[in-house]
């Protein structure tokens, strides 16, 4: 009896279950390839260049509730949609947090952006209570034409948010056309948001 046929089973066996074994490790390895690029994100001191998958599309579709209590010239001050952001103008949407401390460095900046851009800029306060909203605002400045809430941070995810604080630069078409990642500084507004939003602008005028 010939045993010919037991050893090329035995030698397809190895082939085999390295097969097997590649389409196991595939998905470890992308998400490893993924993990590094955050990491070297993270650690090369400019987190905006993390992955964004929305650029260039529009804003998810997203309501955000107003601030409960916030007044300007004793008027409530409004929420907003994602319909607010398609009006033929370019925006800025900034997710804040009374208790993040990188948003409390970035305020004035935020200021100093609306006062030199003109455009408008849209706040979402983040998993924050109302009365803390309103304390940070009222303490540092709202340069906001709109405040909405997030309070369970689902819309965040929609949005892609890494963490507090995030911006995003919207053309006039309700697109995501830029997306900074972490506070902004003077650096990065100089550098980034003024270009951005610059662009953003040309390219509504084409």
């Amino acid at each position: 009896m010939s045993l010919e046929p037991e050893a090329d089973k035995l030698q397809a066996r190895p082939s085999g279950i390295r097969k097997r074994f590649g389409w196991m490790a595939a998905p470890f390895l992308v998400f490893a390839a993924i993990a590094a690029l955050f990491a070297f994100a993270l650690t090369s001191g400019d987190p905006s260049k993390l992955p964004s998958a929305l650029i260039g599309r529009p804003v998810p579709q997203t309501t955000f509730p107003p601030l409960e209590g916030l007044l300007d010239q004793g008027q409530p001050v409004p929420g907003f949609a994602a319909a607010d952001l398609a009006q033929g103008k370019i925006s800025v949407v900034n997710f804040w947090a009374s208790w993040c401390v990188p948003c409390i460095e970035e305020h004035p900046l935020l200021i100093a952006l609306k006062e030199r851009t003109g455009v408008a800029v849209y706040g979402v306060n983040y998993k924050d209570q109302p009365e803390a909203g309103r304390r940070f605002l009222g303490r540092l400045g709202n340069p906001y034409t709109a405040v909405g809430t997030d309070r369970a941070g689902r819309n965040a995810i929609e949005w892609g948010v890494y963490g507090m604080p995030e911006t995003f630069v919207i053309n006039g078409r309700g697109e995501i056309a830029y997306k900074h990642v972490g506070p902004i500084s003077k650096e990065s507004l100089e550098a980034q948001l003024m270009p951005a939003i610059a662009a953003a602008q040309a390219s509504a005028q084409n």
